[in-house]
């Protein structure tokens, strides 16, 4: 199993790598970069006095809404050094576009490489790909080329169809799933309703991604628990992102997704951009480290998520990333409680009796944030109306209006042509 010599070093080493490699990545930036070299000159950055990590607070945070603006601007490659086009899911606005080089192709590999060292993936592991492999996705291209770098067998079976990936479990005895957690619960209940003895199949463990199965605290939460409960298997979360072309992925120890100092730098910032200490709420703000089409700079993703420094049990010694608690522009005021759609979506993954859900946030006629949960389920009757309000009201103390479905009408609700996933979360409310 690879583990990186840059993992194991002191922070203080990392430091010093991390900004050894600052300088060229200017440089790159001030001479390729029509969009940098515009926000160095506009803001009088003097890239040449950027030799620290501290000294990158000079220059000034980018985010989403530059890359939509200016998405030409920031690719650094001519058209023909371009071999693929990807695009970000488009949950939180427009999608971007992103190009990458074979160079950009190679470091993905290498990122997915090392992150399923993480997860404790050999040569000897197959794993079933329960995702998408196209529609402009570079998730699935990235999971299958870090496998395939690492020698492991991969299965391209695609999202959903729980009677297609049983048949593929049994055909090749796969070792690992790769998939969007909530789709384990509905596997479970697909094998009980048809006999499948699934507890005892090949699959041993699930790289999870997508949504978080920890709560900040690190102890499952209530997806998490649902899926420990009913099958045995180790979970490992991950957090990534399209514009990072990074992952953080657990090791065994399950405290938090690992760094990989070679791929990125990682900033965690407040709402006045200053730094905020270990283990307190930070956007996670990002600088890329080895991509040639689209490097960014100080880009803030929009996550907030918790950081730690301490050593890991597994010898690794980078920052360990938190579970998101949620993006800052979906932000709820909610009758007095502040609270992120992760903790809704936990309330809800809580109730045995609801299929699929779709979140829906507007601006009622006080100026303020209202909730409509609209879930589905195979029998949707009042009580259940009552029994959800109750659970909410029991772990966040408000209850949100709830109409209830037939769990095919939400099903379609939420895929809509160009989707990638399911939409759980709808943002009407006033700008």
């Amino acid at each position: 199993m690879h583990l990186p010599g840059i993992e194991i070093k002191p922070l203080k080493e990392i430091k010093r790598y991390q900004e050894s490699r600052l300088p060229g990545l200017l440089q790159y930036l001030q001479e390729h970069s029509a969009f940098y070299a515009r926000h160095f000159k506009s803001y009088g950055i003097r890239i040449e006095k950027i030799k620290t990590l501290e000294d990158l607070t000079a220059i000034p945070v980018t985010s989403k809404d530059y890359l939509q603006r200016h998405n030409d601007d920031f690719v650094c490659v001519p058209k023909n050094r371009v071999v693929d086009l990807i695009t970000t899911s488009g949950t939180s606005g427009e999608p971007v576009t992103f190009a990458m080089t074979d160079a950009d192709l190679d470091r993905l590999a290498y990122n997915e490489y090392i992150s399923f060292c993480c997860a404790n993936t050999t040569s000897d592991d197959i794993y079933q790909l329960m995702l998408t492999l196209d529609k402009r996705f570079m998730a699935g291209m990235a999971y299958f080329l870090g496998l395939r770098k690492l020698g492991a067998g991969i299965i391209r079976v695609g999202p959903g169809l729980p009677e297609q990936q049983f048949d593929s479990i049994r055909r090749f005895s796969p070792t690992g799933l790769v998939t969007v957690p909530s789709f384990i619960p509905k596997l479970i209940d697909y094998a009980i309703k048809n006999g499948i003895d699934y507890k005892n199949t090949s699959i041993k463990k699930a790289v999870c991604i997508g949504e978080p199965i920890r709560n900040p605290d690190f102890s499952l939460n209530t997806l998490g628990q649902r899926i420990a409960e009913k099958w045995d298997i180790k979970l490992y979360s991950t957090y990534a992102s399209t514009e990072m072309g990074t992952a953080f992925t657990e090791c065994e120890a399950g405290q938090g997704g690992h760094h990989h100092p070679e791929m990125i730098i990682v900033e965690f910032l407040d709402e006045n951009n200053n730094p905020v200490g270990e283990g307190e709420a930070g956007e996670v703000t990002i600088t890329t480290l080895g991509i040639e089409a689209m490097p960014l700079l100080r880009f803030k993703t929009g996550d907030i998520c918790h950081h730690y420094n301490a050593p890991c049990s597994c010898g690794r010694t980078t920052m360990r990333l938190g579970p998101v608690i949620g993006r800052k522009q979906q932000l709820l005021k909610f009758k007095g409680t502040s609270l992120y759609p992760p903790a809704i979506y936990d309330v809800l993954n809580g109730i045995e009796e609801i299929e699929n859900y779709i979140v829906e946030v507007s601006t009622g006629p006080l100026g303020t944030d209202e909730i409509l949960i609209r879930a589905g389920c195979d029998n949707p009757h009042k009580d259940l109306e009552s029994i959800i309000k109750d659970h909410f009201r029991a772990k966040l103390r408000v209850a949100p209006e709830v109409r209830l479905f037939l769990k095919d009408e939400i099903f379609r609700q939420q895929m809509t042509r160009l989707t990638r996933k399911p939409l759980i979360f709808v943002d009407k409310r006033n700008p």
